[in-house]
């Protein structure tokens, strides 16, 4: 097992209410198994926790002295066995998707098929969507129509109590071909929900995540009284918090982070709860590499997810991605491997470049 923090910076700042991203942090992860068949991971976690409480330090400190140690030198004979295998190490989710997101790897490799067929996926060709999270109103009119001429079939913006919502009703009307969706990531709050009530009449085909993950009562009210589908990202991860989305129905769409839920395993839990009851599934993004990025796709090819995810190319947030091969978008869609395993591995020629440390366990 080989884990690698790398830190890479962007082309072009990220930036939410709650954070301004400029350069990625972030560990990537190799796990060779007895016969020498390589599966590849990467831990989405940020810098800080502004997200989640998870951050690269303590992902990396988690997977140093806890996850690679109860794993090293044990036998699986499917990924599934792996919660068995950590329950005695609560939470640290993102650092537990990455090893499971290998061990997914490895096991689609022995099995001689993509990825995303060995996991029940109905579709060889992914929608893509794309984030515009400028700092300026004019670099987001240009990222959106560079968006628009190449084909996207979806535009995220991010809205706070700063975004005008006039601004944003307008924007939807000049491309009416187009799905928009709205990120608030928990921007607003009970006193501020008269403003949340003004993006009603935007267009938005969703909003994401109005309310922090703890208001959960405080969506299920506000879901009542607008039309406007909620669609629930911080609040969802767990299986359980899935269902209570559901019962509450502080929510009517799931947004699938596998790292926020500790993986490929947890992920498809949650996936074929919502198909009983009928709730849409779409997968967001962590401004990532990739790998992760593959595994999100391979995820996308379920028959659960209904709206066009968080899918840039490669070469959306960096010059050159760390994985290959790289992921590129035709028309505003991504076509998925045919390649045993997830598809991608990491490009050490590239990585190397932006290691900032390496450690091997064997």
């Amino acid at each position: 097992m080989t884990l690698y923090h790398v830190c890479v910076p962007l082309k072009q700042t990220f930036s939410t209410h709650l954070q301004e991203v400029v350069e990625r942090d972030s560990i990537l992860l190799e796990v060779m198994d007895v016969d020498g068949t390589i599966g590849v991971g990467e831990c989405v976690a940020f810098t800080s926790p502004w997200y989640t409480e998870e951050t690269v330090d303590t992902a990396w400190n988690t997977l140093e002295n806890w996850i690679i140690p109860a794993l090293l030198n044990q036998s699986f004979s499917h990924p599934d066995q792996l919660d068995a295998a950590l329950e005695k190490i609560k939470r640290n989710h993102m650092a537990k998707a990455a090893f499971n997101h290998a061990i997914w790897d490895i096991y689609a490799k022995k099995l001689n098929q993509p990825l995303w067929q060995v996991i029940g996926g109905t579709r060889p060709v992914i929608n893509a969507g794309i984030v515009v999270a400028a700092a300026t109103e004019k670099a987001m009119m240009e990222e959106i129509e560079t968006a628009v001429k190449t084909g996207y079939k979806r535009i995220k913006l991010k809205i706070s109590q700063n975004t005008d919502p006039k601004l944003m009703k307008s924007i939807i009307a000049q491309y009416p071909q187009m799905l928009f969706f709205a990120d608030a990531n928990g921007a607003f709050t009970e006193r501020t929900l008269d403003y949340l009530i003004a993006f009603d009449e935007c267009g938005f085909a969703l909003i994401e995540q109005p309310f922090s993950e703890h208001h959960n009562r405080l969506s299920a009210e506000a879901q009542r009284i607008m039309k406007t589908p909620f669609a629930l990202d911080e609040s969802i991860a767990s299986l359980a918090d899935a269902q209570d989305m559901i019962e509450r129905k502080s929510g009517k769409i799931i947004v699938m982070k596998q790292g926020r839920v500790g993986g490929l395993t947890a992920a498809l839990q949650i996936h074929n709860q919502c198909v009983i009851a009928e709730v849409p599934i779409w997968v967001g993004g962590m401004i990532e590499f990739g790998v992760s990025k593959a595994f999100n796709l391979a995820f996308a090819s379920l028959p659960g997810v209904k709206f066009p995810g968080d899918f840039s190319s490669s070469t959306h947030f960096w010059e050159k991605d760390l994985a290959t091969p790289p992921i590129d978008v035709y028309d505003g869609k991504i076509e998925l491997s045919n390649l045993p395993g997830v598809g991608v591995s990491w490009n050490h020629a590239i990585l190397q470049k932006f290691e900032v440390q390496t450690k091997l366990f064997k």
